[in-house]
């Protein structure tokens, strides 16, 4: 098999799944085989692609446009990280999407799954980036092939969101991401992924321009708006009027998680840590995510609708990473990481959660969820194990993360990154405790009629808490791998 086939195959399996999916759709029996087919041939092609590469020694050119820039992939230690949770989050958003498509009788459903597994093919491709325009590209090519999945429902309020979601990540990306990119090659000459920051390396012995590179932070971390950052970040709970499984593609599998890997990569190997050491816009952007974690949690505390709440918790929870990366330390890195995948895994649990509810009783509001958690046990406790996580309780996956960032926070003096967490953790408890109370300890409103719901829904959730604790478990499989970064 040849080089260039090997670095492909993460990005053309579900690209050629997408295509399957579509010819076969009307053959009910090869659904199910067909759609599990993909992401157990994508992880079996990142094992493939590891034995076969060194980590950030190894890349291949696919095809140049420019002198010195063209579609290059490599695997470095981030992108083997973020490509195993991306995949394997795949499949079990698989086992729950089928489930929760055919239970609430959605439509279209050969044109979910196939627009589904695209963006994984994009998230994959970005991941597996190894300059900064294949990152741009398939960073671009994420938020279109997404786009048909946040208008499911083709109603009108679909319809608003989705161009808000168009409107807010592809005109930043123009507006900050691409002039960012243009600035970077009129000082390196090119845009390649440099283990110790290609700025850091060719920059070195010469006068920098320390309000230049400072400007260029914020125009990279504005411009990857997936990130949601505020100001922009409104485009992330307009896009809950998409089904649940989109929601949790969205928050967890692929598009913010895109955003902020593409943050840490641009931090580690464009800047490099050491010329970002005592920029001003550095502090600024602290303070800037320090405000969106405080101000999100704050807003989340007076949601009603459940998805509305994780929205917002999200938001919040990825300025977490962001704010960890500009730490600025070797320890900060593996914090950083480490928060993405905790992240990614307790928020699919919880909108998972929120989807079954939702199949089960129909309802969407907390104020109606009133003692669902007598009926719905193994639901409810999932969803406790996820806000658990998210809070930074003990034996779950979300601990291990936070405690790593207050330690590289400590470790530096950052006190305010501690004031910041310190706060935001009782606000986590604030806006998901009552919910917990809700369920286990209110008696029902009402009578209600609930569904059973299929096992695929179950087992998919029931396997998201298995991995919060495994993960808590045993972290390493995360830490040693992010340890290679250099």
């Amino acid at each position: 098999m040849s080089q260039q086939i090997i670095y492909l195959l993460p990005v053309l399996i579900p690209i050629f799944l997408s295509i399957l999916i579509k010819i076969t759709w009307e053959i009910q029996q090869l659904r199910y085989p067909i759609l599990l087919s993909g992401p157990i041939l994508a992880l079996w092609s990142v094992y493939k692609l590891q034995q076969n590469s060194d980590f950030m020694s190894s890349s291949i050119n696919i095809f140049d446009i420019f002198t010195n820039i063209g579609i290059s992939l490599g695997l470095e230690p981030i992108s083997f990280v973020f490509i195993i949770m991306v995949n394997s989050l795949w499949l079990v958003a698989t086992l729950y999407s089928y489930g929760y498509m055919r239970t609430n009788n959605e439509k279209r459903l050969g044109n979910f799954f196939s627009f589904f597994a695209i963006a994984i093919g994009c998230a994959n491709g970005a991941a597996l980036s190894s300059n900064l325009l294949t990152l741009f590209i398939f960073y671009e090519l994420l938020t279109v092939s997404t786009y048909p999945l946040v208008t499911h429902k083709g109603d009108e309020q679909s319809k608003q969101s989705g161009r808000k979601y168009l409107l807010i990540l592809l005109g930043t990306s123009l507006c900050f991401f691409l002039p960012a990119m243009g600035y970077v090659y009129y000082l390196s000459g090119n845009l390649d992924f440099v283990s110790g920051g290609l700025l850091t390396t060719t920059l070195s012995g010469m006068e920098v321009n320390n309000v230049a590179i400072s400007i260029l932070l914020v125009l990279f971390i504005f411009g990857i708006s997936k990130a949601a950052v505020m100001p922009f970040h409104s485009w992330l709970p307009a896009a809950m009027v998409a089904p649940t499984p989109v929601s949790a593609l969205l928050h967890a599998v692929a598009v913010v998680k895109v955003g902020v890997f593409s943050i840490i990569k641009v931090l580690v190997y464009i800047f490099g840590l050491d010329i970002l050491l005592g920029l001003f816009s550095v502090d600024l952007m602290i303070y800037i995510c320090g405000f969106t974690i405080i101000t999100t949690s704050v807003i989340a505390l007076k949601q009603d609708n459940l998805k509305k709440l994780l929205a917002y918790s999200t938001i919040s929870q990825l300025s977490y990473v962001v704010i960890a990366i500009l730490i600025l330390t070797p320890s900060a890195i593996i914090a950083a990481s480490m928060h993405l995948v905790a992240h990614a895994i307790s928020k699919i649990t919880l909108f998972f959660a929120a989807g079954a509810i939702y199949s089960s009783t129909g309802y969407t509001k907390i104020s109606e969820m009133d003692g669902i958690g007598k009926n719905l046990r193994v639901i409810s406790i999932a969803f406790t194990l996820g806000a658990m996580s998210l809070v930074g309780i003990p034996l779950l996956v979300g601990f291990t993360s936070k405690w790593y960032i207050v330690q590289s926070s400590v470790d530096v003096g950052q006190w305010f990154i501690l004031l910041i967490i310190t706060i935001s953790t009782l606000l986590n408890i604030g806006y998901f405790s009552p919910i917990i109370y809700k369920f286990f300890f209110k008696n029902e409103l009402k009578e209600v009629s609930f569904k059973t719901l299929p096992k695929d829904i179950t087992l998919s959730i029931v396997i998201c808490c298995v991995l919060m604790v495994i993960l808590f478990l045993q972290p390493n499989l995360v830490m040693e791998v992010i340890s290679n970064v250099k």
